[in-house]
């Protein structure tokens, strides 16, 4: 069985965080933390390599944080899966390792397969996540905050 990777997981959480929580103030890396129960120091590993891709935007100063680099409709789950994807494995070269069979069989079926995941992941973007995280009645951080501005 194909497994989620817990990188890959704790960065569409955050990703996903930051899109349904959008607010005018940038989404704090310790505010995704709590929320979302990932480890500050693995969370703040996979916003820099986010940023870095122009998925996210960081915000430096006492009330920085996170917020999207593009309209949330303009992200793909796909684009945030091969950023990731590509942190923990930048030069994995499975093409030259296994036997005859291996690269003539069973490879081009996995990268089939692969190609396939990618599609339907490229297909479905972060508006469509925050939709359905609506539908499932997450709380969304933005609606429950109260302005104490006069």
């Amino acid at each position: 069985m194909l497994q989620l990777p817990r990188k890959m997981l704790f960065a569409l959480e955050a990703v996903v965080d930051i899109a349904f929580n959008a607010r005018p103030d940038p989404v704090q890396s310790k505010e995704i933390s709590e929320r979302q129960g990932i480890p500050p120091r693995y969370l703040e590993q996979v916003m820099q390599h986010l940023v870095r891709a122009g998925i996210l935007k960081g915000v430096r100063g006492p009330r920085g944080g996170y917020t999207l680099a593009r309209e949330r409709r303009r992200i793909s789950v796909g684009e945030v899966v091969r950023t990731i994807a590509a942190i923990d494995d930048p030069d994995d070269d499975t093409e030259a390792r296994g036997s005859h069979l291996g690269r003539n069989v069973v490879q081009p079926l996995w990268r089939d397969a692969q190609a396939a995941a990618m599609a339907e992941l490229d297909a479905v973007t972060l508006e469509e996540l925050c939709r359905r995280a609506n539908r499932q009645g997450v709380d969304n951080a933005a609606e429950n905050t109260t302005d104490f501005n006069i």
